[in-house]
Protein backbone atom coordinates (compact mmCIF):
# COMPACT_ATOMS: atom_id res chain seq x y z
CA UNK A 1 0.00 0.00 0.00
CA UNK A 2 1.29 3.75 -1.17
CA UNK A 3 2.19 5.05 2.31
CA UNK A 4 -0.14 7.61 3.94
CA UNK A 5 2.11 10.34 5.68
CA UNK A 6 1.38 13.05 8.13
CA UNK A 7 2.85 16.74 7.21
CA UNK A 8 2.32 20.08 8.92
CA UNK A 9 2.33 22.57 6.23
CA UNK A 10 3.24 26.12 7.60
CA UNK A 11 1.52 28.56 4.65
CA UNK A 12 2.85 31.57 6.08
CA UNK A 13 6.39 30.00 5.49
CA UNK A 14 5.36 28.77 1.85
CA UNK A 15 3.09 31.10 0.95
CA UNK A 16 0.46 29.43 -0.36
CA UNK A 17 -3.07 29.22 -0.16
CA UNK A 18 -5.24 26.51 1.62
CA UNK A 19 -8.21 25.13 -0.63
CA UNK A 20 -11.29 23.44 0.88
CA UNK A 21 -14.19 21.89 -0.83
CA UNK A 22 -16.45 19.18 1.12
CA UNK A 23 -14.59 17.69 3.94
CA UNK A 24 -11.25 17.20 1.17
CA UNK A 25 -8.87 19.84 1.88
CA UNK A 26 -5.56 20.57 -0.47
CA UNK A 27 -1.94 22.03 1.18
CA UNK A 28 1.48 22.77 -0.60
CA UNK A 29 4.96 23.36 0.48
CA UNK A 30 7.50 24.01 -0.99
CA UNK A 31 8.20 20.32 -2.87
CA UNK A 32 4.62 18.32 -2.17
CA UNK A 33 0.79 18.30 -2.46
CA UNK A 34 -1.37 17.07 0.55
CA UNK A 35 -4.97 15.78 0.15
CA UNK A 36 -6.99 15.27 3.01
CA UNK A 37 -10.24 13.40 3.53
CA UNK A 38 -12.01 12.23 6.54
CA UNK A 39 -9.65 8.99 6.39
CA UNK A 40 -6.62 10.69 6.41
CA UNK A 41 -3.72 12.26 4.46
CA UNK A 42 -2.50 11.34 1.17
CA UNK A 43 1.29 13.26 -0.29
CA UNK A 44 1.99 13.75 -4.02
CA UNK A 45 5.06 15.27 -5.41
CA UNK A 46 3.93 19.11 -6.53
CA UNK A 47 5.54 18.84 -9.85
CA UNK A 48 2.81 15.73 -10.25
CA UNK A 49 0.28 16.77 -9.01
CA UNK A 50 -0.12 20.48 -10.86
CA UNK A 51 0.83 17.98 -14.42
CA UNK A 52 -2.14 16.22 -13.54
CA UNK A 53 -4.85 18.74 -11.87
CA UNK A 54 -3.93 20.55 -15.51
CA UNK A 55 -5.47 17.92 -17.32
CA UNK A 56 -8.33 17.47 -15.21
CA UNK A 57 -9.09 21.01 -15.48
CA UNK A 58 -8.58 21.50 -19.42
CA UNK A 59 -10.51 18.52 -20.13
CA UNK A 60 -13.59 19.10 -17.98
CA UNK A 61 -12.83 15.94 -16.08
CA UNK A 62 -13.09 14.10 -19.28
CA UNK A 63 -14.30 10.60 -19.97
CA UNK A 64 -14.86 8.52 -17.34
CA UNK A 65 -11.89 8.60 -15.15
CA UNK A 66 -8.60 10.88 -14.26
CA UNK A 67 -6.64 9.20 -11.69
CA UNK A 68 -3.55 11.07 -10.58
CA UNK A 69 -1.70 8.12 -9.46
CA UNK A 70 -3.17 4.91 -8.06
CA UNK A 71 -4.26 6.76 -4.65
CA UNK A 72 -6.52 9.79 -5.99
CA UNK A 73 -8.46 11.25 -8.80
CA UNK A 74 -12.06 11.90 -9.83
CA UNK A 75 -14.41 10.02 -12.34
CA UNK A 76 -16.80 11.90 -14.27
CA UNK A 77 -20.63 11.29 -14.34
CA UNK A 78 -21.54 14.56 -16.52
CA UNK A 79 -22.63 17.44 -14.11
CA UNK A 80 -21.21 16.21 -10.95
CA UNK A 81 -17.81 14.54 -10.53
CA UNK A 82 -16.99 11.55 -7.66
CA UNK A 83 -13.33 12.97 -5.99
CA UNK A 84 -11.70 9.64 -4.51
CA UNK A 85 -8.82 8.65 -2.41
CA UNK A 86 -7.89 5.08 -2.69
CA UNK A 87 -11.63 3.93 -4.19
CA UNK A 88 -9.64 2.29 -7.41
CA UNK A 89 -6.84 0.76 -5.13
CA UNK A 90 -7.16 -2.88 -3.65
CA UNK A 91 -4.73 -2.02 -0.27
CA UNK A 92 -6.56 1.00 0.54
CA UNK A 93 -10.38 -0.43 -0.68
CA UNK A 94 -9.15 -3.87 2.07
CA UNK A 95 -8.24 -1.91 5.00
CA UNK A 96 -11.52 0.40 4.79
CA UNK A 97 -9.45 3.49 3.66
CA UNK A 98 -11.01 4.01 0.79
CA UNK A 99 -13.07 7.76 0.13
CA UNK A 100 -15.25 9.07 -2.10
CA UNK A 101 -17.32 12.44 -2.21
CA UNK A 102 -19.48 13.84 -5.16
CA UNK A 103 -19.62 17.61 -5.81
CA UNK A 104 -21.56 19.28 -8.87
CA UNK A 105 -18.68 20.00 -11.59
CA UNK A 106 -18.83 23.39 -11.74
CA UNK A 107 -18.49 23.30 -7.89
CA UNK A 108 -15.12 21.78 -7.96
CA UNK A 109 -13.73 23.45 -11.16
CA UNK A 110 -13.55 26.07 -9.87
CA UNK A 111 -11.49 24.67 -6.61
CA UNK A 112 -9.40 23.32 -9.05
CA UNK A 113 -8.44 26.07 -11.11
CA UNK A 114 -8.36 28.80 -7.98
CA UNK A 115 -5.36 25.96 -6.73
CA UNK A 116 -3.75 26.07 -10.29
CA UNK A 117 -3.59 29.81 -10.06
CA UNK A 118 -2.14 30.24 -6.74
CA UNK A 119 0.03 26.91 -6.52
CA UNK A 120 1.65 27.39 -10.40
CA UNK A 121 5.03 29.82 -9.86
CA UNK A 122 6.04 32.10 -12.36
CA UNK A 123 8.23 29.90 -15.09
CA UNK A 124 6.40 26.53 -14.72
CA UNK A 125 3.43 25.46 -17.33
CA UNK A 126 2.40 22.53 -16.16
CA UNK A 127 1.13 21.54 -20.03
CA UNK A 128 5.04 22.02 -21.42
CA UNK A 129 7.37 18.98 -21.60
CA UNK A 130 9.44 18.54 -18.76
CA UNK A 131 12.72 20.23 -20.56
CA UNK A 132 10.59 23.08 -22.02
CA UNK A 133 9.50 24.75 -18.95
CA UNK A 134 10.68 25.95 -15.63
CA UNK A 135 10.38 24.14 -11.66
CA UNK A 136 7.28 23.72 -10.10
CA UNK A 137 9.08 24.06 -6.25
CA UNK A 138 9.78 26.31 -4.59
CA UNK A 139 8.31 28.90 -2.65
CA UNK A 140 5.19 31.37 -3.85
CA UNK A 141 6.33 33.20 -6.48
CA UNK A 142 4.17 34.73 -9.01
CA UNK A 143 1.97 32.70 -11.18
CA UNK A 144 1.20 31.53 -14.93
CA UNK A 145 -2.18 32.16 -15.33
CA UNK A 146 -2.09 32.50 -19.04
CA UNK A 147 -0.83 29.37 -19.56
CA UNK A 148 -2.75 27.61 -17.24
CA UNK A 149 -5.66 29.61 -19.09
CA UNK A 150 -5.12 28.36 -22.30
CA UNK A 151 -8.77 27.70 -23.98
CA UNK A 152 -8.76 24.22 -25.60
CA UNK A 153 -9.00 24.09 -29.48
CA UNK A 154 -12.22 22.39 -30.27
CA UNK A 155 -13.35 23.03 -34.35
CA UNK A 156 -17.04 22.80 -34.94
CA UNK A 157 -16.61 21.44 -38.25
CA UNK A 158 -13.02 21.06 -39.97
CA UNK A 159 -9.97 23.46 -38.54
CA UNK A 160 -9.35 25.95 -41.42
CA UNK A 161 -13.33 26.39 -42.31
CA UNK A 162 -14.79 29.49 -42.52
CA UNK A 163 -15.90 30.87 -38.38
CA UNK A 164 -13.66 27.21 -36.93
CA UNK A 165 -10.90 27.00 -35.27
CA UNK A 166 -7.91 29.01 -37.18
CA UNK A 167 -4.79 27.33 -38.54
CA UNK A 168 -1.58 28.12 -36.61
CA UNK A 169 1.05 30.02 -37.82
CA UNK A 170 4.27 32.29 -35.91
CA UNK A 171 1.60 35.29 -36.61
CA UNK A 172 -0.80 33.75 -34.34
CA UNK A 173 1.96 32.72 -31.41
CA UNK A 174 2.85 28.64 -32.95
CA UNK A 175 6.09 28.55 -33.42
CA UNK A 176 7.48 24.96 -34.65
CA UNK A 177 8.53 22.66 -32.22
CA UNK A 178 11.87 21.68 -31.75
CA UNK A 179 10.91 18.17 -32.30
CA UNK A 180 9.08 18.66 -35.78
CA UNK A 181 11.56 21.47 -37.48
CA UNK A 182 12.00 18.70 -39.97
CA UNK A 183 8.15 18.94 -41.02
CA UNK A 184 6.44 20.54 -44.11
CA UNK A 185 4.93 23.46 -43.35
CA UNK A 186 3.40 23.91 -46.87
CA UNK A 187 -0.60 24.08 -47.40
CA UNK A 188 -2.60 22.26 -49.81
CA UNK A 189 -3.72 24.40 -52.64
CA UNK A 190 -7.84 24.51 -52.52
CA UNK A 191 -9.47 24.94 -56.07
CA UNK A 192 -13.58 25.07 -55.35
CA UNK A 193 -16.02 25.13 -58.31
CA UNK A 194 -18.16 28.27 -58.39
CA UNK A 195 -20.68 27.90 -55.76
CA UNK A 196 -18.33 26.11 -53.48
CA UNK A 197 -16.37 28.60 -51.89
CA UNK A 198 -16.03 28.47 -47.85
CA UNK A 199 -17.24 24.57 -48.31
CA UNK A 200 -14.29 22.89 -49.61
CA UNK A 201 -10.96 23.45 -46.84
CA UNK A 202 -7.97 21.14 -46.58
CA UNK A 203 -4.91 21.84 -44.10
CA UNK A 204 -1.36 20.38 -43.34
CA UNK A 205 -2.87 18.07 -40.35
CA UNK A 206 1.24 17.24 -39.68
CA UNK A 207 2.06 21.37 -40.31
CA UNK A 208 -0.49 22.13 -37.56
CA UNK A 209 0.72 19.50 -35.00
CA UNK A 210 4.11 20.32 -35.75
CA UNK A 211 3.40 23.96 -34.20
CA UNK A 212 1.57 22.19 -30.79
CA UNK A 213 2.90 24.03 -27.44
CA UNK A 214 1.56 21.06 -25.32
CA UNK A 215 1.42 17.86 -24.58
CA UNK A 216 -0.95 15.13 -23.96
CA UNK A 217 -3.61 17.55 -24.52
CA UNK A 218 -6.02 16.78 -27.41
CA UNK A 219 -7.86 19.32 -29.70
CA UNK A 220 -10.29 18.65 -31.88
CA UNK A 221 -9.82 19.22 -35.44
CA UNK A 222 -12.59 17.87 -37.03
CA UNK A 223 -16.03 16.85 -36.48
CA UNK A 224 -18.18 14.85 -38.54
CA UNK A 225 -21.71 13.81 -36.97
CA UNK A 226 -20.71 12.06 -33.41
CA UNK A 227 -17.04 11.13 -35.04
CA UNK A 228 -14.61 13.73 -33.23
CA UNK A 229 -11.04 13.61 -34.57
CA UNK A 230 -8.36 14.50 -31.54
CA UNK A 231 -4.65 14.58 -32.42
CA UNK A 232 -2.07 15.57 -29.86
CA UNK A 233 1.90 15.65 -29.13
CA UNK A 234 3.20 13.54 -26.73
CA UNK A 235 6.34 13.77 -24.58
CA UNK A 236 7.81 12.34 -21.58
CA UNK A 237 5.06 10.79 -19.52
CA UNK A 238 1.28 10.85 -19.82
CA UNK A 239 0.51 12.80 -16.23
CA UNK A 240 -2.00 10.75 -15.70
CA UNK A 241 -4.02 7.36 -15.68
CA UNK A 242 -6.91 7.85 -17.85
CA UNK A 243 -9.85 5.07 -16.79
CA UNK A 244 -12.10 5.58 -20.16
CA UNK A 245 -15.77 4.66 -19.98
CA UNK A 246 -16.36 3.99 -23.50
CA UNK A 247 -13.90 2.71 -26.50
CA UNK A 248 -11.49 5.16 -28.06
CA UNK A 249 -9.51 4.79 -31.62
CA UNK A 250 -5.18 5.15 -31.09
CA UNK A 251 -3.47 5.94 -34.16
CA UNK A 252 -0.07 6.38 -34.02
CA UNK A 253 1.53 9.21 -36.32
CA UNK A 254 5.13 9.37 -35.57
CA UNK A 255 7.64 7.63 -33.48
CA UNK A 256 6.51 5.86 -30.81
CA UNK A 257 4.55 5.85 -27.60
CA UNK A 258 4.88 3.09 -24.80
CA UNK A 259 1.49 2.39 -23.00
CA UNK A 260 0.85 0.70 -19.36
CA UNK A 261 -2.14 -0.61 -19.73
CA UNK A 262 -3.81 -1.71 -16.11
CA UNK A 263 -7.14 -2.79 -14.78
CA UNK A 264 -9.71 -0.41 -13.03
CA UNK A 265 -8.03 -1.64 -9.62
CA UNK A 266 -4.65 -0.48 -10.92
CA UNK A 267 -3.52 -4.42 -11.46
CA UNK A 268 -1.40 -4.29 -14.61
CA UNK A 269 -2.51 -5.78 -17.27
CA UNK A 270 -0.05 -5.18 -20.54
CA UNK A 271 2.73 -2.98 -22.33
CA UNK A 272 1.90 -1.79 -25.46
CA UNK A 273 4.64 -0.31 -27.93
CA UNK A 274 2.97 1.60 -30.69
CA UNK A 275 5.04 2.90 -33.55
CA UNK A 276 4.41 5.10 -36.85
CA UNK A 277 1.56 3.93 -38.65
CA UNK A 278 -0.07 1.88 -35.83
CA UNK A 279 -3.63 1.53 -34.83
CA UNK A 280 -4.86 0.19 -31.68
CA UNK A 281 -8.83 0.56 -30.13
CA UNK A 282 -8.23 1.40 -25.77
CA UNK A 283 -11.32 -0.52 -24.19
CA UNK A 284 -13.64 1.02 -21.75
CA UNK A 285 -12.57 -0.98 -19.15
CA UNK A 286 -9.26 -0.17 -18.91
CA UNK A 287 -6.58 2.30 -17.69
CA UNK A 288 -3.67 3.54 -19.53
CA UNK A 289 -0.68 5.94 -19.18
CA UNK A 290 1.93 6.37 -22.33
CA UNK A 291 5.64 7.22 -22.23
CA UNK A 292 7.05 8.72 -25.42
CA UNK A 293 10.41 8.77 -25.76
CA UNK A 294 10.60 11.45 -28.20
CA UNK A 295 7.88 14.00 -28.86
CA UNK A 296 5.38 12.25 -31.39
CA UNK A 297 2.38 13.03 -32.99
CA UNK A 298 -0.92 10.57 -31.60
CA UNK A 299 -4.34 11.01 -33.41
CA UNK A 300 -7.18 10.05 -30.77
CA UNK A 301 -10.54 9.27 -32.66
CA UNK A 302 -13.29 9.88 -29.96
CA UNK A 303 -16.92 9.01 -30.21
CA UNK A 304 -19.03 11.96 -29.29
CA UNK A 305 -22.53 10.79 -29.15
CA UNK A 306 -24.75 11.94 -26.52
CA UNK A 307 -26.77 8.76 -26.34
CA UNK A 308 -23.47 7.33 -25.04
CA UNK A 309 -23.96 9.10 -21.59
CA UNK A 310 -27.13 7.20 -21.00
CA UNK A 311 -25.53 4.43 -21.59
CA UNK A 312 -22.56 4.96 -19.58
CA UNK A 313 -25.38 5.60 -16.83
CA UNK A 314 -27.09 2.44 -17.58
CA UNK A 315 -24.36 0.12 -17.94
CA UNK A 316 -25.07 -0.85 -21.09
CA UNK A 317 -22.03 0.81 -23.13
CA UNK A 318 -19.70 -1.42 -24.68
CA UNK A 319 -16.16 -1.99 -23.28
CA UNK A 320 -14.90 -3.29 -26.78
CA UNK A 321 -15.52 -2.01 -30.43
CA UNK A 322 -16.44 -5.28 -32.20
CA UNK A 323 -17.04 -8.69 -29.96
CA UNK A 324 -16.29 -11.58 -32.48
Amino acid sequence: MTSVIKATVDNSVSGYQTFTVGTFSFNRDEYFAYINCPNGEYVMSIDDFLRALMRDVAWGFFYGTVAFDDVFGTINHYGNVDMYMGAQHQDWIVSERAYTENFKSDVLMGVFKSILSDWVNEGFDPFAAPQETGLAWGRKNGNEDALIDRQREVAKRMVGMPGDAPLRSDENGYSVNRAFADVDQEQPIIEAMPGFEGELSAFNFFGYLSRSDVTWNPSVVSVVRQSLFCPTTEEYILPIDHGNDRCEWFLQMSDEIIWDIKDKESHPIATVTMRAGDVSAMPGDIRHQGQSPKRSMLLVWENGSPEILEMIRNGTVPMVPVEF
